[in-house]
C-alpha cells in the first residue's frame, strides 16, 4: 500500500502526481516489471512506462534486465536532492527568460482590443492576493473603501496585515475608509496603524451596523480599479474590475456616503 504521506512529499520536492506515485511504488516494491508497478499504482501500462522512462532520464530510478525483461530498481536517495537543486536551475532561468519577455508581451497585451478587465480568486490565498494588488499599484495614491474592519482582521494572518500596512507607509498610500460603527472600528489606527506616521493612519468615517450590516469590502485603488471581498469563511472570494467607468461610479458614491457618515463613533 503506498503511502499517501510519502507522496505529498514526493509532490513537494517537485515529481508529477503520477511521477511520485510509479516512484513510490518502486520503492516499496524495490525492484519491480512494469506491469506489478501499474498494478501497483492502477495506471495503464502505456502511462506507467512513459513515466518510468521520464524518472529513468531523471536520474531517479534505473533499468536492470532480468529474464531477458526490463524492470526497474530506485537509484540512490540522494539523487532526490540532485533533482531538487535541479529544479531550482530551471526556475531561475525561467524567471530570467520571463523577465526579459514582459516588455514584449505587455506591448502586445496593450494592443488587444476588449482585452479581459476582470479578475476572480477565490479562498483566502486568493484574497491574499487583492490585497497584495492593492499594495502593487505606483505611484502612490489614494485609497477609499467601505469594510468590515472588524469582520477582516479576524480573517486576515496578522503577519499580513502587519506588511501590508508597512508597504502603505512605504508607498506613501493614504487612505480614508468607511466602517461599521463600534469600539473595534473605533480603535482601528490604535490597534492596526500603531506603527504607522500618523499622517498616513485611515481617516475614518462611520456608519450605523443595524442599517447596513455588510460583512466583505469595497476598495478603490490606484488609477482606475475596484476591489469587492466577501468575508465569509465559507464563500472567501475576491474580485478585481480595471475600468476608468466603474471605478469613477463607485468613487462618486463613496463620496456620497462620506459627507453623510459621522467622523466619530
Amino acid at each position: 500500500m503506498i503511502k499517501r504521506e510519502l507522496i505529498a512529499e514526493l509532490r513537494g520536492v517537485g515529481l508529477p502526481e503520477k511521477a511520485a506515485f510509479v516512484y513510490a511504488a518502486v520503492l516499496e516494491l524495490g525492484t519491480a516489471f512494469p506491469s506489478k508497478i501499474a498494478e501497483v499504482t492502477k495506471l495503464n501500462r502505456s502511462t506507467t512506462y512513459k513515466t518510468l522512462a521520464d524518472l529513468s532520464a531523471r536520474g531517479l530510478v534505473s533499468q536492470l534486465e532480468r529474464n531477458k525483461k526490463i524492470c526497474y530498481q530506485i537509484e540512490k536517495p540522494a539523487q532526490l536532492v540532485h533533482f531538487a537543486q535541479n529544479q531550482i536551475g530551471v526556475a531561475e532561468s525561467r524567471f530570467e527568460r520571463a523577465k526579459n519577455l514582459l516588455p514584449e508581451i505587455e506591448g502586445l497585451f496593450s494592443l488587444v482590443p476588449n482585452k479581459p478587465r476582470v479578475r476572480f480568486f477565490e479562498g483566502l490565498e486568493g484574497v491574499l492576493a487583492v490585497y497584495e494588488d492593492h499594495v502593487a499599484e505606483q505611484p502612490s495614491y489614494e485609497m477609499l473603501g467601505f469594510s468590515n474592519v472588524e469582520a477582516l482582521m479576524k480573517m486576515l494572518p496578522a503577519t499580513f496585515i502587519k506588511r501590508y500596512v508597512k508597504t502603505k507607509e512605504k508607498l506613501g498610500i493614504t487612505t480614508r475608509g468607511i466602517f461599521p460603527e463600534g469600539s473595534f472600528s473605533a480603535g482601528y489606527n490604535k490597534n492596526i496603524y500603531r506603527e504607522v506616521r500618523k499622517q498616513l493612519h485611515v481617516r475614518i468615517r462611520f456608519i450605523s451596523p443595524h442599517d447596513f450590516p455588510y460583512k466583505g469590502e469595497v476598495t478603490l485603488y490606484g488609477k482606475n480599479k475596484v476591489s469587492f471581498i466577501n468575508f465569509h469563511e465559507n464563500v472567501l472570494i475576491g474580485v478585481i474590475v480595471e475600468d476608468e467607468t466603474i471605478s469613477g461610479m463607485i468613487r462618486m458614491m463613496f463620496e456620497l456616503a462620506w459627507k453623510s457618515a459621522h467622523a466619530t463613533a
